[in-house]
């Protein structure tokens, strides 16, 4: 390889990293808004003694996630197990509420 070769990949992976750093923190930002409401949601839950989890919502939401997942070119599967990781800490979530 050039030293050309090598400094333009050089510039085109900081570019890359850049971009992911990114996209890094509007993931983080998302989430937190994201969390902000289901915490809202588990403490009008909680005093209307209302169950921690809607197994029927969930299964909506993983199905609509995948649907977007496929326009979106990602792993419909990958989708499923974030969304899912997500439920279960909101879940968890709303039951220290109801304590």
């Amino acid at each position: 390889m050039t030293d050309t070769a090598v400094t333009r990949a050089a510039e085109l992976l900081k570019e890359h990293r850049e971009s992911i750093d990114r996209l890094d923190a509007i993931l983080v930002f998302t989430l937190a808004e994201r969390f902000a409401h289901t915490q809202a949601v588990g403490v009008l839950k909680a005093q209307h003694d209302l169950p921690p989890s809607d197994p029927a919502r969930e299964e909506k939401q993983i199905a609509r996630l995948q649907d977007l997942a496929l326009q979106a070119d990602l792993d419909p599967e990958f989708a499923k197990k974030f969304l899912n990781f997500i439920i279960q800490e909101v879940i968890h979530h709303h039951e220290q509420y109801q304590s």
